[in-house]
């Protein structure tokens, strides 16, 4: 079991940057791959990116790429999402999750452990 907690959201404005983290339970952090999705008002989740167990290899959605960071500390059991260069339309929540998979998935449907996310707001 993994239980993830996210922090970090909040009001930025267009163009702005913004850094979200999550904080996992248990001892076998490292033995997870680990995604960021998020979930826009009256859409589907969408996958963001995700990070392999021991951090050597990332996926970003093409929307992201070049904007978004995403790393991990293991030794903090945390995972960490660096933002950049905001847009109003990624406005959303903002959730990470655990996978089994330990090179990472950007499928949803890979990732049983999920955290309560967190909210991001991109002003204009």
């Amino acid at each position: 079991q993994v239980q993830l907690v996210e922090s970090g959201g909040g009001l930025v404005q267009a163009g702005g940057s913004l850094s979200v983290s999550c904080v996992a339970s248990g001892r076998t952090f490292s033995m997870y791959g680990l995604g960021w999705f998020r979930q826009a008002e009256g859409k589907e989740r969408e996958f963001v990116a995700t990070i392999s167990a021991n951090g050597a290899s990332t996926l970003y959605a093409d929307s992201v790429k070049g904007r978004f960071t995403i790393s991990r500390d293991n030794a903090k059991n945390t995972v960490y999402l660096q933002m950049n260069n905001l847009k109003r339309e990624e406005t959303a929540v903002y959730y990470c999750a655990a996978t089994p998979a330990l090179g990472g998935s950007p499928k949803l449907s890979g990732y049983p452990y999920w955290g309560q996310g967190t909210q991001v707001t991109v002003s204009s």
